[in-house]
């Protein structure tokens, strides 16, 4: 007896967890909040270095077994936590799938994203255990968010860069930039967001440096920090940026900045990484960048991967603007661009076209406010994730996908996280979701 109620509590909650992956909402297991993509290193030295795959607190996830039922294809792999993580927190990055995916460790359900186009993080910290551990991603055949994404997908399921890696109980959660223009100055800010896992209260000092491309530093300093019940805070750091080193695409001038968390007396973690100082804004529907109109000539068809050598032919040839299309992004190519100075108009993963146009119920989801969460979350997630990046200059709510109230919605709620930037939606018909800025001087 005792072994059927068992095996029916477990197909209860079996049947409980599918009815969730079939619903509109936005459904999230383990997932952390979106944010920008770093690594932490164990020094100094290795951080600046940037050789991520150098450092004992990153392990890269290449070698996958695939199987392929009817729910979907599996991603198997086996990786090892060694013990310099003991007492740290251990987190899963997926760069993006082709698909809505579930995650499950040494053998049980530890995550699930419906939007696989966006990178996202997963703490693993109270599943895991020391040694080999085993890992399955299953990127699921035909889940509800399918009507989301009417673009065309890979030949094949498939997963971009994932990696296991680690941070101490008290981290940096997040980072960010903002910039202010004072006349022939400009203040630049950066967010840094700290969380604790902890429950009882910890203290941080949190030791930061801003460089110049010349490794000349701008500022320096560190601020403590206090924090318990797994909540976070953010520290800010104002510079003064002369007007002849903001980026833009003619002078994409980037900063390093490096911080390192310091708990006890220990250093546990060091971040290096690259910033850039930038307006942008809207003038009479022309892009304007630190304050001066910007000429824009977009890249015609962007094709499916982006190399290094492409970019600068581009470049040679007077581009300077990148539509990004719906769909998993390599985070390399952002990087990409704020180094050798491309505009970018981030793309939420949303395209309804195989939906209709229609506005009535049964037609376009843009129209249903059953779908109006997973509208928010997908174009909250893809402006987190990609906030910290100087080249992201406009923001579109989604591809061919009529309009309605959850487009509305969108557009409200990206003004709402940053008003100045633009906001975009080439099919809203003149309707007001979508600000008028022209893209080509053909427009």
């Amino acid at each position: 007896m005792k072994s059927l109620l068992t095996l029916l509590l477990l197909s209860s909650a079996w049947m409980a967890c599918a009815q969730d992956y079939a619903s509109p909402e936005p459904v999230e297991i383990g997932k952390e909040l979106s944010r920008t993509t770093f690594v932490v290193y164990p020094t100094a030295e290795e951080a600046a270095a940037g050789s991520r795959e150098a450092s004992k607190y990153f392990t890269p996830l290449a070698e996958w077994e695939k199987t392929t039922t009817e729910a979907g294809t599996e991603f198997s792999t086996k990786f090892t936590v060694p013990f310099a993580w003991v007492n740290r927190q251990v987190l899963l990055h997926v760069e993006w799938a082709s698909s809505a995916y579930e995650i499950r460790l040494n053998g049980k359900v530890a995550g699930y994203c419906q939007n696989g186009s966006n990178p996202a993080d997963y703490n693993f910290t109270k599943q895991i255990r020391e040694g080999v551990n085993n890992l399955t991603i299953k990127v699921l055949s035909n889940p509800a968010s399918a009507v989301l994404e009417s673009w065309t997908h890979p030949s094949e399921p498939a997963l971009g860069s994932c990696y296991v890696f680690s941070q101490p109980t008290i981290r940096i959660r997040d980072l960010f930039t903002k910039t202010y223009r004072n006349g022939s100055v400009f203040n630049g800010e950066v967010g840094i967001v700290v969380k604790t896992d902890a429950l009882n209260p910890k203290k941080a000092k949190i030791h930061y440096e801003l460089l110049t491309p010349q490794d000349e530093v701008v500022t320096y300093g560190s601020q403590e920090i206090e924090l318990d019940m797994r909540r976070e805070d953010t520290l800010r750091l104002v510079a003064q940026i002369p007007d002849t080193m903001v980026w833009s695409a003619r002078n994409p001038i980037l900063y390093t900045l490096r911080l390192k968390t310091q708990t006890e007396g220990r250093y546990t973690e060091y971040v290096s990484l690259k910033v850039g100082f930038r307006t942008v804004g809207n003038t009479r529907g022309q892009l304007a960048i630190n304050g001066y109109p910007a000429a824009l000539k977009a890249v015609p068809d962007l094709g499916t991967t982006v190399s290094p050598s492409q970019l600068l032919e581009w470049k040679e040839q007077g581009y300077n603007l990148i539509l990004l299309p719906a769909g998993g992004v390599s985070g390399a190519l952002y990087d990409l661009c704020d180094r050798y100075g491309f505009y970018v108009v981030e793309q939420a993963p949303i395209n309804t076209s195989r939906s209709g146009m229609s506005r009535r119920k049964g037609g376009n989801p843009s129209n249903d406010p059953a779908w109006q969460a997973a509208y928010i979350a997908r174009i909250e997630e893809s402006y987190h994730t990609t906030k910290l990046h100087p080249c992201v200059v406009a923001f579109s709510l989604a591809e061919d996908s009529a309009n309605g109230i959850n487009l509305y919605e969108g557009y409200l709620h990206l003004k709402g996280l940053e008003k100045e930037r633009p906001v975009l939606y080439p099919d809203a018909g003149g309707e007001w979701n979508s600000d008028k800025l022209r893209l080509s001087a053909e427009q």
